[in-house]
């Protein structure tokens, strides 16, 4: 008698076809290990040659970061400050610069073991995230460092003149910069929760109180400055980001 043949659903060929592991091939924990530490090899490389770039055009990069503070005269307070501060400039702008090779370092590295259905999700969600951070400095830039900025150097213009540490205002704007390009992902880690079903929607905005309370808190700790209009901003942005991420969790789950 001949074996009968399970018919399938086109729903299930689907789900089949979307749950399979194309290119599937049987790796040791060496080869793992040989593998991530081959990748992680060429993404230093990526970075030192981002740094050293970065730094032979550092001076361009220092002039686009003085823009915000007009009117304030910068002193090199140490013997090679203005050096280190170069450095770090270099090194922040380096990793920046070489970031899209690193992430396509980390997806050559997870890809093999992934999905078809979860490499669907893959490329919105680098680029959504790669380009939120974008916003993020875009938004800190022109919003968060002029106004932190025009807070301090009104406040006792008439008393004091504006003569700042170099190093003292990188640290600031670096920190300010990279802070909020961090808290724009928020929403990639929304979506992330609400795609693997930890969290709905509706969780999400039941929280509502909490969130609140957790970007002002956020908005202190991520902002250098003491001012509270500028921990306002950031606040704002994090809770526009938190709802528009829940937004989407309800738009994708439909």
């Amino acid at each position: 008698m001949p074996p009968t043949e399970v018919e399938t659903s086109p729903e299930q060929d689907s789900d089949n076809y979307l749950n399979e592991v194309p290119d599937e091939k049987e790796m040791s924990l060496f080869d793992h290990l040989e593998e991530l530490r081959r990748r992680i090899f060429y993404s230093l490389i990526a970075v030192a040659i981002g740094v050293v770039g970065c730094f032979i055009a550092v001076d361009p990069i220092v002039e686009i970061l003085e823009v915000p503070a007009q009117g304030v005269k910068f002193l090199q307070l140490a013997p090679g400050e203005y050096f280190f501060v170069s450095i770090k400039v270099a090194g922040y702008s380096g990793l920046l610069v070489s970031s899209p090779f690193i992430i396509y370092q980390i997806l050559l590295f997870i890809l093999p073991g992934l999905t078809r259905g979860e490499r669907r999700l893959i490329g919105p969600i680098v680029l959504g995230s790669s380009v939120l951070f974008g916003v993020g400095l875009a938004f800190s830039y022109f919003a968060l460092v002029p106004a932190a900025l025009n807070f301090f150097i009104n406040y006792g213009a008439d008393v004091v003149d504006q003569m700042w540490s170099i190093d003292k205002y990188f640290r600031f704007v670096l920190l300010l910069m990279f802070s909020t390009g961090l808290a724009f992902q928020i929403p990639i880690i929304q979506l992330l929760l609400g795609l693997l079903g930890i969290f709905s929607s509706g969780q999400m905005l039941s929280g509502w109180r909490y969130v609140l309370l957790g970007a002002v808190v956020l908005g202190a700790v991520l902002t250098p400055s003491t001012d509270p209009f500028t921990q306002s901003l950031l606040a704002g942005a994090v809770l526009g980001l938190y709802f528009g991420g829940t937004g989407m969790v309800r738009l994708l789950r439909r």
